[in-house]
């Protein structure tokens, strides 16, 4: 029976936009058309990934747990997760950006942003983290000596300035923020409880009316009549 894979980055914006598109990319394979994405975006990320791996967190700005920065870009995955009958099963799959190891075997995970922290968006940020704590707790492949996460928060970099400099190279300046999230696996595991209750239906679930890759596929098949 085949499982299906869940990408923490999906518990944000695709499933706020539209149930049927989650719900085709998951179930049927059939994932929206890829989007062009600034690859300024990766870089950053990147960057800050090979800056910061190795470095104790309180060095790096203010309100991070004390610990040192470890395990960038590592992959994880959960253990398989019942969905409905029929034995079918999926798991939490994606690559983290960041952990820091502290004291008592206790870890804080990390997601990189480069954006302005929305007050808005943090409820979806916050479900990606609680996916990858998850995934990290709860591995495919035991034992592993981890810890458990006791702290989750986003490391939020705001370009503000550009700089060029006088050897012909250039800066991109800006802010660091910290942004704690609280851990609620409370609200996480009713959130996956919805997840899962859409996955265990048959047929795909009413498209959103503001979606737009619904909207042209509804247009091709009319138009294709």
């Amino acid at each position: 029976m085949k499982e299906y894979k869940l990408s923490p980055s999906d518990f944000a914006f695709l499933w706020e936009e539209c149930k049927r598109c989650f719900y085709l990319k998951v179930v049927r394979g059939f994932p929206r058309p890829k989007m062009a994405f600034p690859q300024i975006f990766n870089a950053i990320d990147r960057a800050m990934t090979a800056r910061y791996n190795g470095m104790h967190a309180q060095a790096i700005t203010t309100g991070m747990p004390e610990g040192v920065i470890r395990l960038s870009q590592q992959w994880v995955r959960s253990r398989s997760i019942p969905v409905g009958a029929e034995g079918r099963t999926c798991c939490i799959s994606g690559r983290l950006d960041a952990m820091i190891e502290m004291e008592h075997d206790r870890w804080g995970l990390i997601d990189f942003k480069t954006t302005k922290a929305r007050a808005e968006h943090l409820p979806l940020y916050s479900r990606q983290l609680h996916a990858y704590a998850y995934a990290w707790e709860n591995p495919a492949r035991e034992p592993r000596a981890v810890g458990p996460v006791s702290r989750l928060g986003l490391l939020i970099f705001e370009p503000i300035k550009f700089v060029h400099n006088s050897d012909e190279t250039a800066d991109l300046k800006g802010s660091l923020t910290w942004v704690e999230i609280r851990r609620d696996d409370e609200a996480f595991f009713e959130f996956m409880r919805q997840v899962i209750s859409v996955l265990a239906q048959p047929v795909p679930p009413e498209p959103d009316p503001d979606c737009m890759w619904c909207l042209y596929r509804q247009s091709s098949r009319e138009y294709n009549v």
